[in-house]
């Protein structure tokens, strides 16, 4: 049987992942995005409550969180897919914030921000639990818990962001101890 002229027969011929560049050479940076074509949702058209932010490959941001699961440190009471849909929908948030694809700063970031860390008292992981409980399963829970997160927070970079972070989870208990009671 013949066949195709295009199709490899020797494996020194298939495609290489890396690509083949002389040395002191590598691939340029990736440029950043911006919704400016005809069908693109700028962010007059996403700006409101659970919208989200558009941004290019923010799904990506989920295989990252993935990665990152078994370095969390969660509560006995909150499920690790709820957690991962979180952390990956700040992330893409932050990553859009950039114009650009997510990156695992981003997932530290996010992680930094919901005290995943472990670097956070007993009252937030309450709260936390409270929060992202079912926030996998659930858009509009998930949607709020993102657009809790302020515009402010998402460029800083990690020392920043720890020195910046309480009083942002103090406010978020503030609110909510209020809208309970």
């Amino acid at each position: 049987m013949p066949t195709d002229p295009f199709v490899p027969s020797e494996l020194a011929d298939l495609p290489r992942q890396q690509q083949n560049l002389p040395p002191g050479l590598a691939p340029p940076p990736a440029r950043d995005w911006r919704a400016d074509r005809p069908g693109d949702l700028g962010r007059a058209t996403t700006a409101g409550s659970l919208r989200g932010r558009p941004g290019p490959n923010v799904g990506y941001a989920y295989t990252l969180a993935g990665r990152a699961r078994g370095a969390l440190t969660m509560s006995p009471l909150e499920h690790g897919d709820d957690v991962v849909a979180v952390i990956a929908e700040i992330a893409g948030k932050r990553a859009a914030h950039f114009g650009r694809a997510p990156v695992m700063a981003d997932i530290d970031t996010a992680i930094a921000l919901l005290g995943y860390d472990g670097l956070v008292d007993d009252d937030f992981v309450d709260l936390r639990a409270r929060l992202v409980h079912d926030a996998a399963h659930d858009y509009i829970r998930r949607r709020e818990l993102v657009d809790a997160v302020p515009e402010a927070l998402l460029p800083m970079r990690m020392a920043e962001l720890i020195a910046s972070v309480d009083a942002w989870r103090s406010q978020l208990l503030r609110s909510r101890a209020g809208s309970t009671a």
